[in-house]
């Protein structure tokens, strides 16, 4: 394994492990993301320099797009909706899909004139490979605390 490697997949397991105390933890997962796709994409400095901005736009138009659909769907109930209101709900789906759609062409376009293809194509497997080392570890420390529970009630009752 080559230093870099280890000292992203190093800086990923530290900032994972830290998920449970928000804000700085955000701060840090953030930091590792960072590191993964900057090793990763073996960037240049200069291209680092003009890749991140752009990268960090995207996220946030990307967030801007989730958000809305999120809020739309808060108060919708398949269960109580009427046919029009079904409808009305699976148009927006669609229409959230194409928004991200036409997100992510107009993102590539602009990343491509500072990366390489090939570097575009390791950035998609890398931040899928990081969602799933994040909800890895979210659900091992989900499971680790549910079974803390089970053992301090065990003990508690002992104790009754």
């Amino acid at each position: 394994m080559k230093m870099k490697t280890l000292l992203s997949t190093v800086a990923v397991i530290v900032a994972i492990s830290c998920f449970g105390q928000r804000p700085k933890a955000l701060e840090k997962i953030e930091a590792a993301k960072i590191a993964l796709i900057t090793e990763r994409l073996e960037l240049t400095p200069q291209q680092a320099e003009k890749f991140w901005p752009i990268y960090r736009e995207y996220g946030v138009e990307r967030k801007e797009v989730r958000r809305d659909f999120n809020q739309a769907r808060k108060n919708f109930d398949p269960n109580t909706a009427t046919e029009e209101e079904n409808k009305k709900m699976l148009e927006m789906a669609t229409q959230v899909k194409e928004r991200q759609l036409k997100l992510e062409r107009e993102y590539s376009d602009r990343i491509l004139k500072v990366i390489t293809t090939r570097q575009l194509n390791n950035l998609r497997k890398a931040e899928n490979d990081f969602k799933e080392m994040l909800l890895r570890r979210i659900r091992s420390e989900q499971l680790n605390k549910q079974r803390k529970q089970r053992n301090d009630g065990r003990l508690n009752n002992r104790r009754n």
